[in-house]
């Protein structure tokens, strides 16, 4: 699985990208965000704030309770504001 982090989450990983093989529990976005907080303490404490990330599955949005399949491109991205 391809996960990437976009604007200041790729600080807090510390990549912009990376393969992952997440364990077989792992079946939604919420539940692979919640493995890679453990592997990124950094992006753990973000999702543990709550409310501060979202969520694409193959380019499209996603939330919480979408499937994750092993060949899924997987992004994680602050909100996006404008003026």
């Amino acid at each position: 699985m391809k996960v990437r982090y976009f604007a200041w989450l790729r600080q807090r990983t510390g990549v912009a990208e990376e393969e992952v093989e997440p364990p077989a529990h792992v079946r939604t976005v919420g539940e692979l965000a919640r493995w890679l907080g453990e592997r990124h303490p950094r992006f753990g404490e973000v999702l543990a704030a709550g409310g501060a990330v979202r969520f694409a599955v193959n380019q499209e949005y996603a939330d919480p309770d979408t499937p994750v399949k092993a060949d899924d491109e997987v992004a994680f991205f602050p909100p996006v504001t404008g003026g």
